[in-house]
């Protein structure tokens, strides 16, 4: 990681004085000194339990005696004609002896130390870092290096020491700078080369309402290291309007990396399109696409080792040269040219694309790698790394969902059970612990009619760990390729539960569950995930949430951050609101008490006044696929017409069913279309049909969940808090689909449309607070006098 200081001359350009390269001793050994094949058949765990082993670290420290001086914080800088390289770690231990002093490192493992013959070459390479510069520092002939392994569930301890002379340390340390300098050279010079095309950039396009306050209120937000909240109605261009200013802000040396973090595919590409247009304008920045490990794998099953992929093999004796070679050679690396680069070189396109994230100047990316606690980017990310990191988070109202989903976990009984019954010909000993698990679950079932809010599953933990470190031994012999999937697949299961676990405070509830099917589980449900996601945050010096659904603000405030002196935008609409007419029915609604023939031939109707009025396309919302059928139905029988078609959503619609029903939206149609649709679907976000490809949409009902345990606990959970449990469990989420639905219709400062919403609940002022502000004009109709004001603004326009 590359790093300036700065300082401004009286024209206000940009000086460099010192450019100071920074990385963490671990990840420079683990970088260099890595070889051989990628095998998720072993090791795998272990990585997670030195990431989880905190608690057996602290323990053995405290056991050392007034002799042992913990978390010594290290650093080596060595200069070189233009940069220099920080070299900066933490040892867990430097030991005062009778005869010098010993560097001691410390390893979680869940594996049985009985198989443990020797340490671990990065482990050890990172301890003589830690030797090194120790002894430099401190002028000494010779270092102990003790490398210290912790079994994390029986807590037994082994060690392995050897003594090295200063000599031995400088040679090998001395190679290791010179295996790197060629990396630090790069960063550098790029640097210099990215910092340079920046000077004269301006924003790409002629400001619209509202952009130039996002661009401002984005730079200062990044310029003060705080967090900023942006409410921005469709059209005012949020994505350029926080790239532009974060790109300068890393030129400005405020930050280092963007992250670009998105929920969906086309926002993806939406961002990669706005830097292209920068880098056309003369930027130079290297932006990378991670893209899912599924969706870059070469092979027809993703067994990542030797034995069954190509690229597995030997995949780390040449990872670095074809990462050097393509950051050498392009500045936009997404999944195709990574790909092609994989193949020359026979890597993992998956893993190669990882380590090129460590150079780059962007990465856009799924919220997963910088929030999931099982797939974070842990280069940039891990216990105590903290990076120069601005997060750009789009699209943020999926980040509710997405949050409590990546910090809650669950276990099934079904799974334990089925577990014991794959070992039970093989381990006696797992079977045992398994055996144990299915009681306690068992016990709990029995107390379970529905669901039972429990105050704690310490007794089930302490067997999970049992079973956890069984398996990781059995797993390690087990041979039986299609059965050591299935126990692989709830290994992780466990393992995930056990860490979430240690996650949960007052922000979870934990309860136990009997499901429709019969199934039973405990769940650890994060309810408000916002320390969680503030831990993330943190990791960086900067986080800007937009959405155009971002409302109410003081709501997501709530669930994604912890700091009471964040920032918030709402920028005004950029168009005309003559080019919209919203309309609210008031004698129609979706309320359960109000279903039945009679209201869902009122909404059947209103769609035959409303759509028969002006010939184009139109797409209509319901809150589940069920109501949509009902209405449908009727709408068939009762309300068809010769002049209009029609199209479904259906459950579980592929990739090429939703190309197929997106393409009879046309521009210029010759006759009417309307789109069934689903709130919260797949066509109820991220499509833009804009022009006349969509000129109306008709929403049924507010939008609001429905009723299930977890929404009850939500609820609960915020009217013991003293907030409105109901608008945290169903309003504020059925609001946004409503949003986010009426939000395909006006896509351009050109098209005209118009948003009928059918529910008389959205007359009342609970809702009406919840409108955004360029929806103050709304006209209130009914079924008898829906079609003048339609006639109307079409005649206007």
């Amino acid at each position: 990681m590359l790093y300036c200081e700065y300082e401004i001359d009286l024209h206000g350009s940009i000086m460099e004085k010192h450019s100071e390269i920074k990385i963490s001793v671990r990840n420079l050994v683990e970088f260099l000194l890595r070889s051989g094949d990628i095998d998720n058949r072993h090791g795998g765990s272990d990585k997670e339990a030195m990431q989880k082993g905190s608690r057996l670290h602290r323990k053995i420290q405290r056991q050392m005696g007034a002799s042992y001086h913990a978390e010594m914080a290290l650093v080596y800088v060595r200069e070189y004609e233009d940069f220099s390289v920080r070299i900066e770690g933490r040892a867990d231990g430097i030991i005062d002896e009778k005869d010098g002093f010993a560097i001691d490192e410390i390893k979680g493992v869940f594996l049985d130390l009985i198989f443990l013959e020797e340490p671990v070459p990065v482990h050890l390479a990172q301890a003589k870092c830690y030797a090194y510069i120790y002894a430099t520092q401190h002028e000494l002939e010779k270092m102990v290096v003790q490398m210290t392994y912790g079994q994390l569930e029986t807590e037994e301890i082994k060690r392995f020491r050897q003594e090295y002379t200063y000599k031995e340390l400088e040679i090998w340390f001395e190679a290791l700078l010179a295996d790197y300098y060629p990396w630090a050279q790069f960063q550098y010079t790029w640097r210099q080369q990215r910092n340079h095309s920046m000077e004269h950039l301006e924003f790409p396009f002629p400001y619209r309402e509202g952009q130039r306050d996002i661009v401002s209120g984005v730079f200062h937000t990044i310029k003060e290291q705080k967090e900023l909240f942006i409410q921005a109605p469709t059209g005012v261009g949020k994505t350029m309007s926080t790239i532009f200013p974060s790109v300068r802000a890393v030129g400005e040396g405020f930050a280092e990396k963007i992250f670009y973090l998105t929920a969906k595919t086309v926002t993806r590409t939406v961002a990669e399109e706005a830097f292209r247009i920068l880098q056309e304008k003369g930027l130079d920045y290297k932006v990378l696409t991670l893209t899912a490990k599924e969706k870059m794998c070469a092979c027809e099953e993703m067994e990542c080792n030797p034995d069954h992929c190509p690229f597995a093999k030997g995949h780390y004796d040449r990872v670095n040269d074809a990462v050097y070679e393509l950051l050498t050679t392009a500045n936009t690396l997404d999944r195709s040219s990574m790909q092609q680069q994989a193949e020359k070189w026979k890597v993992c396109p998956f893993e190669m694309s990882l380590d090129l994230s460590t150079w780059v100047d962007a990465v856009i990316c799924d919220y997963n790698y910088v929030f999931d606690p099982n797939v974070y980017l842990r280069r940039f990310f891990a216990e105590g790394v903290k990076g120069e990191y601005i997060f750009l988070i789009d699209e943020a109202h999926n980040l509710v969902d997405r949050g409590r989903s990546m910090y809650s976990a669950a276990l099934y009984k079904e799974d334990v059970l089925a577990a014991k019954r794959l070992v039970k010909p093989h381990s006696r000993k797992l079977e045992r612990y398994l055996e144990k698990v299915n009681k306690q679950m068992l016990a709990y079932k029995r107390e379970c009619e529905n669901y039972e809010i429990l105050p704690s599953v310490g007794n089930l933990v302490l067997s999970l760990m049992s079973v956890l470190s069984e398996m990781e031994k059995f797993l390690e012999e087990f041979n039986d390729q299609e059965e050591r999937k299935e126990l692989l697949d709830f290994y992780f299961q466990v393992r995930n539960f056990l860490m979430i676990e240690e996650l949960v405070d007052e922000n979870y509830v934990i309860y136990s569950e009997l499901e429709r099917n019969g199934h039973f589980r405990v769940q650890l449900f994060c309810v408000n995930p916002a320390v969680n996601l503030q831990n993330c945050l943190d990791k960086g010096v900067a986080a800007v949430f937009f959405s155009a659904t971002l409302l109410p603000i003081g709501y997501y405030r709530k669930l994604f951050s912890t700091n009471e002196k964040d920032y918030a935008i709402y920028a005004e609409s950029p168009f005309e609101r003559d080019n919209r007419c919203l309309l609210v029915g008031r004698d129609v609604s979706s309320k359960y008490t109000r279903r039945g023939y009679e209201e869902y031939l009122r909404m059947a109707k209103y769609i035959q006044q409303t759509v028969t009025v002006q010939k184009g396309n139109y797409m209509v919302f319901f809150p589940s696929h069920k109501l949509l059928q009902d209405v449908f139905e009727i709408y068939q029988a009762e309300c068809e017409s010769d002049e209009v078609d029609y199209c479904v959503q259906t459950q579980g619609m592929g990739e090429e069913a939703r190309e197929i029903f997106l393409e009879n939206f046309m521009e210029n149609p010759e006759r009417t279309m309307v789109g069934f649709c689903v709130m919260g679907g797949i066509f109820a976000e991220g499509i833009d049909l804009i022009g006349d490809k969509l000129i109306g949409a008709l929403v049924v009902g507010t939008g609001i969940p429905q009723i299930s345990n977890e929404r009850e606990i939500l609820q609960r959970f915020y009217d013991q808090k003293g907030e409105n449990g109901f608008d945290y469990a169903y309003r504020y989420p059925g609001m946004n689909k409503v949003l986010q639905a009426a939000g395909r219709v006006i896509r351009t400062r050109e098209d005209r449309g118009i948003i009928l919403l059918l529910d008389e609940r959205f007359l009342s002022w609970e809702y009406r607070q919840l409108f955004p502000r360029e929806w103050s004009s709304y006209q209130v109709c009914s079924l008898w006098d829906v079609g003048q004001p339609l006639k109307e603004f079409w005649q206007s326009v």
